[in-house]
């Protein structure tokens, strides 16, 4: 398992120098530090409102004869108040989680991955692909779970992804599954008639048990910042989002994004990827979050 150290080394790098001037100098901030400090945080796509609060705050540490670095921690703290991976006790036997998300941002992977945990939490999960547009689809999923020893309910490439949904949740039923993930195609954001069939495919889960999804989450690549949030608020206003899932962390230089994804559209970070390796999806911890951005300050 990767450490949460060398994930966010990238984005690290790029504020360090400008919050051991923070850290490092008097209890009040040179207009040039405070310049310099926003410019790199802007540029790890902290969002402005976050940016405003820190040295707003930061100005009063004096007052309170608070540390900058703690006064840091605490704002970035309580910024992703609220994140940390679900209770899978809590979801209800059978539990639908739906997994969406843009091309490329590794939810069959992802998908996978959660499948894996989940068995650890003693859970008996079954995979669903019904991302039927890519040929690759099904056959990625399902070699996922032969190799977690866990069922797969898929179908041929361009079949209704509705029905795959429908007849994946139907399987968990009927087999005693405590949990069906299920993938979906990855789909732009901005194209109405396949965000559309998204909500059909939330439609047909919920006819086959009512209530489902349980969750929707939603797989966001790091490696897009700021525009991971522009797509997570259109697939919101689609279809109600509990949380998301960070992928690529790791090679990211802009996870100042995730305030944005906790404060802005109000879901909560549940797990992030900071390697490549079959067990690098990490429960997301708020508190290793931020000190691993200090760390080098």
């Amino acid at each position: 398992m990767s450490s949460w150290f060398a994930g966010l080394k990238k984005t690290r790098d790029r504020i360090a120098g400008a919050l051991r001037s923070v850290f490092g100098g008097g209890a009040h901030p040179a207009p040039e530090t405070v310049e310099e400090l926003t410019d790199l945080l802007v540029m790890a796509d902290v969002p402005m409102a976050l940016i405003r609060e820190l040295i707003a705050e930061w100005e009063k540490a004096s007052t309170r004869s608070e540390p900058p670095r703690d006064t840091f921690r605490r704002v970035l703290l309580g910024a992703l108040e609220g994140s940390g991976p679900p209770d899978w006790a809590s979801i209800p036997a059978p539990g639908v989680v739906l997994l969406v998300g843009i091309n490329g941002s590794g939810k069959t992977t992802t998908a996978a991955k959660l499948a894996r945990l989940a068995q650890r939490a003693g859970k008996r999960p079954l995979l669903g692909a019904a991302d039927t547009f890519r040929a690759a689809g099904s056959s990625q999923l399902r070699i996922w779970a032969d190799r977690l020893g866990c069922p797969c309910v898929g179908g041929p490439t361009g079949a209704d992804a509705a029905a795959v949904a429908y007849d994946a949740v139907d399987s968990a039923l009927a087999r005693h599954c405590d949990l069906a993930i299920i993938d979906t195609a990855g789909r732009m954001h901005t194209r109405e008639p396949l965000m559309r069939e998204l909500q059909k495919t939330r439609a047909a889960i919920a006819k086959r048990l009512p209530g489902a999804p349980h969750h929707t989450w939603i797989v966001l690549d790091a490696m897009l910042g700021q525009n991971a949030v522009s797509q997570a608020r259109l697939f919101h206003e689609a279809t109600p989002l509990t949380g998301a899932v960070i992928t690529k962390l790791d090679g990211s230089s802009k996870a100042g994004f995730l305030y944005s994804v906790r404060r802005e559209l109000g879901i909560p970070i549940l797990y992030a990827g900071l390697g490549e390796g079959e067990d690098d999806l990490a429960p997301f911890d708020p508190a290793s979050f931020t000190d691993a951005l200090l760390q080098d300050a």
